[in-house]
């Protein structure tokens, strides 16, 4: 698969996100929770297999992205038990704060996604020049034998 492909896939994959977040406001709290729950499960199931691709090239992906996986790991992680934590508050003014470092929380992973999808452009983009050099010193060697 191209890389552009792969841009591609990722901006489906955020249109999607995004057309589920709009749809949730319709929805009932119990549908809400069991999206919430399989949207969870996808996100372990996709950062597992990336852990997996990570480790199986490891030789080929630098250290700096082996440093942010290991780092979104962990804050996914205290993410997570910060919100099976907070399942346990029941009054409005606790639900309240609750509901607004959700949002927050929420915000920031938009954001840190929307930086990631910039390192990623970056990413193909450098790719694809180291690529075309490639293939220049190659036509260069070739006409030179």
């Amino acid at each position: 698969m191209a890389l552009s492909d792969d841009l591609r896939k990722l901006a489906d994959r955020a249109n999607e996100a995004e057309d589920r977040a709009a749809a949730a406001r319709e929805k009932a709290r119990t549908d809400i929770e069991a999206d919430r729950e399989a949207a969870r499960a996808a996100g372990e199931e996709e950062a597992k297999a990336l852990r997996e691709t990570a480790e199986d090239a490891k030789r080929d992906v630098s250290d700096r992205w082996h440093a942010v996986q290991r780092s979104w790991d962990e804050a996914v992680s205290a993410a997570r038990e910060d919100i099976a934590n907070r399942k346990a508050e029941h009054d409005l003014h606790k639900a309240q704060r609750r509901a607004d470092r959700a949002e927050d929380d929420a915000k920031f992973a938009i954001d840190f996604a929307y930086s990631a999808i910039g390192e990623a452009e970056y990413a193909v983009l450098d790719a694809t020049l180291a690529r075309k050099e490639a293939d220049e010193l190659s036509e260069g060697a070739g006409a030179t034998s």
